[in-house]
């Protein structure tokens, strides 16, 4: 019987690896985004937290997140057109290798180390994304770079709410965008790369520039693009180019490291659509991302509710289980009630959801009773 039975298993065996060499296509890489499938997060920035300024400081960040339950880090990475590890492409660039703030350290690689112990995730967040600067008139890449410039209607440097901006359609400016995260992804043990409301995005007053203007009279018979900015089909005609490269990077990163995860955390919609040509929706259904974090930041819970529910409604059963809601713990001075939190993470549970990322770590402190019993699953 029992060289029948392993006779039997060899023919088994032989017949299973025949039919996988027959497929065409193979079998994508499972992507986990926490063992326990209870999703919890939070960013660290280089701006209004100390934490990123030492070591000492990165490992007491990283042991209140561990007893807050909070499984997953976004670090920032890149703003104000610097980053803040070694960087041998800025240096090759741009002649600037690191934010002068952490020359002689490596905050990247210091938190990495620190959280995996924890079993924390760690993110590499591009903060800035195709913005180069903020109020600098496009800063070191600008200055460098003109023709990388964002412009409007009036061949101004794009910028809004201080934010200067990158052309974000053109070959050249994408490209540097993908060298950049691969450069991370090649470099750092990191679990996941996370881009937000700036990348892919582009303030919808821009697309003015001369590459993307005769690109859109080639696609289109030779018309100029519409005067209003404002306009439907030319505010889709530029987020499905921002959900090209979305799927461009998406694929950088996946060539590199399959089973990192490649993750959002986008304006609302249609908000950010309108605003910042950012088409999140599409990106999931195409599966050009694995999680998406919309940042539903609210100050009361009536519009948190009517924002989370009108978020939920552009998700189907699949892809509800890449989403998590993006909740808003502080703001310069502003922190919500604890009852407000509270009333914040139970509406996202009568949606199913079973964690959420908090906006920002510094408002983590402000709740160490709230934090110490979600950790503990409970409010």
């Amino acid at each position: 019987m029992k060289s029948h039975a392993f006779l039997w298993l060899i023919i088994g065996s032989l017949l299973f690896s025949s039919i996988s060499c027959g497929e065409s296509k193979k079998e994508e890489p499972q992507i986990v985004v926490n063992q326990n499938d209870n999703f919890t997060g939070t960013w660290i920035t280089s701006t209004a937290s100390q934490v990123l300024f030492s070591l000492d400081s990165i490992k007491a960040a990283v042991a209140l997140c561990d007893s807050f339950g909070i499984h997953n880090i976004f670090v920032s990475v890149w703003d104000q057109g610097k980053t803040i590890y070694p960087s041998s492409l800025m240096q090759t660039l741009f002649g600037v290798s690191q934010d002068s703030r952490f020359v002689g350290r490596d905050p990247l690689a210091e938190i990495i180390q620190e959280a995996h112990k924890k079993n924390i995730k760690v993110y590499a967040w591009f903060e800035y994304g195709f913005s180069c600067s903020y109020s600098q008139n496009g800063g070191l890449i600008i200055q460098d770079k003109p023709s990388w410039a964002a412009k409007d209607q009036n061949g101004n440097l794009v910028t809004v709410n201080g934010f200067d901006w990158m052309n974000a359609f053109m070959p050249d400016v994408q490209q540097f965008m993908i060298n950049l995260v691969s450069e991370v992804v090649k470099n750092y043990n990191v679990d996941g790369i996370q881009e937000d409301d700036r990348m892919p995005a582009l303030p919808t007053i821009g697309g003015y520039d001369n590459y993307t203007v005769n690109l859109y009279k080639e696609q289109h018979n030779g018309m100029a693009p519409p005067v209003n900015y404002q306009d439907t089909a030319w505010i889709n005609w530029r987020a499905g180019l921002l959900t090209s490269f979305q799927a461009t990077l998406y694929k950088s990163v996946k060539a590199i490291n399959p089973s990192l995860i490649v993750c959002c955390a986008p304006s609302i919609y249609p908000w950010g659509l309108n605003n910042y040509l950012q088409d999140w929706p599409s990106w999931l259904n195409r599966g050009y991302v694995d999680l998406i974090i919309p940042q539903i930041y609210r100050y009361d819970i009536s519009s948190y509710k009517s924002t989370l529910a009108q978020q939920v409604s552009y998700l189907n059963t699949t892809t509800k289980s890449k989403f998590y809601p993006g909740i808003l713990i502080q703001n310069g001075t502003y922190n919500p009630t604890e009852n407000l939190l509270k009333q914040m993470i139970e509406a996202d549970r009568g949606y199913g959801f079973t964690g959420e990322a908090f906006w920002f770590y510094e408002g983590l402190k402000k709740f160490p009773a709230l934090f110490t019993n979600y950790k503990k699953g409970g409010l």
